[in-house]
């Protein structure tokens, strides 16, 4: 990989005895969405106020790049490569959601047309024109998260830190906040993500890391992530007796419910692993009524490299795809 957006090798932190990293490695290729999952505590919101200079790191790490400038020496040039939108808003409830957006601007050092040029573009991207001239304090959670990743815009920013900006938000406005980070990667910006919610990450990330103890317990894409728990299966379904007991027989290794007419085929659910099923299934001339597919989710990556239970507020709805035979192989 060549030029990545953030390279940090054997970041490390600790606050008084308590160590928060621990050697930990990040790579994050341009115009791509990383998302740095863990429970409370383990460290994400620390590893984000390093990379954008807001703490130093610890004795002992490593290099750190971010935007192709050295943090040690060049922390400025970092500064105004990246924007920040923290756990927190940023967002003056005392004075209008434009008041907010020229105050940015100003702290750019833009110049005053430009600022309120850049406001107003800002503003209409995020469906904010009419509450632009209302007080802040007025504004419903969902509008002052795109407040506050609109101001984060004002200096143009070609990496971005996102620290759980959903938290709190309703499911409609949390979709809504997903739509805009999908559309900031579409024009050229990384986006660095940190969440507590499992599919936020499944939804959005190109790039999955787990901090767990200080340390990443695991990297790769969602899929890559969910291979390395095993349970995934398929599930047939069968209205009549003979016709069951016939696909257990052709499906030896299948787990039988004999009072349900079902049986549990270990599977990995990908299109190869279920085009050999149905072939063997159309082998012994049965057919299924109903085809039950369950690959591990990230509620199960997480659990198994944290060893913990999954917070509640993080748990997916859990909804296994249910189709026909046909459907599954086109």
């Amino acid at each position: 990989m060549t030029n990545p957006a953030i390279a940090a090798h054997g970041l490390r932190k600790s606050y008084g005895d308590k160590t928060v990293l621990d050697g930990v490695d990040l790579t994050v290729p341009e115009g791509t969405i990383f998302s740095l999952l863990g429970p409370n505590g383990a460290g994400k919101t620390t590893a984000v106020k390093i990379l954008s200079t807001l703490v130093s790191p610890g004795p002992g790490s490593g290099p750190i790049r971010v935007g192709g400038h050295d943090l040690a020496t060049d922390a400025q040039a970092i500064r105004a490569t990246i924007g920040v939108t923290g756990q927190f808003s940023a967002v003056d409830g005392l004075i209008t959601g434009e008041e907010n957006m020229l105050l940015m601007a100003d702290l750019h050092h833009l110049p005053r047309p430009d600022g309120r040029r850049v406001a107003a573009e800002l503003l209409e991207r995020f469906d904010l024109v009419e509450a632009a001239k209302k007080p802040a304090s007025t504004y419903s959670g969902g509008m002052k998260r795109r407040l506050d990743i609109a101001m984060t815009l004002v200096g143009g920013p070609r990496i971005i830190f996102l620290d759980e900006p959903t938290t709190g938000l309703d499911p409609r406005s949390r979709h809504t906040m997903w739509g805009i980070i999908r559309e900031l990667v579409t024009g050229g910006v990384t986006v660095f993500l940190t969440t507590q919610y499992l599919d936020e990450a499944d939804q959005l990330a190109d790039r999955i890391a787990v901090l767990n103890g200080g340390q990443i317990a695991a990297e790769g894409s969602a899929a890559e992530l969910k291979r390395l728990v095993p349970g995934g299966h398929v599930r047939l379904r069968f209205t009549d007796p003979d016709v069951y007991r016939s696909a257990a027989t052709a499906l030896g290794e299948a787990a039988r419910d004999d009072e349900a007419l079902s049986l549990q085929v270990p599977s990995d659910g990908g299109q190869r692993d279920l085009r050999a099923l149905l072939d063997r299934l159309d082998a012994a001339a049965v057919e299924a009524d109903e085809l039950t597919v369950h690959t591990p989710d990230l509620d199960d990556v997480f659990f198994a490299l944290t060893g913990s239970a999954v917070p509640t507020q993080t748990k997916t709805d859990r909804t296994d795809r249910t189709t026909q035979p046909e459907e599954t192989v086109r």
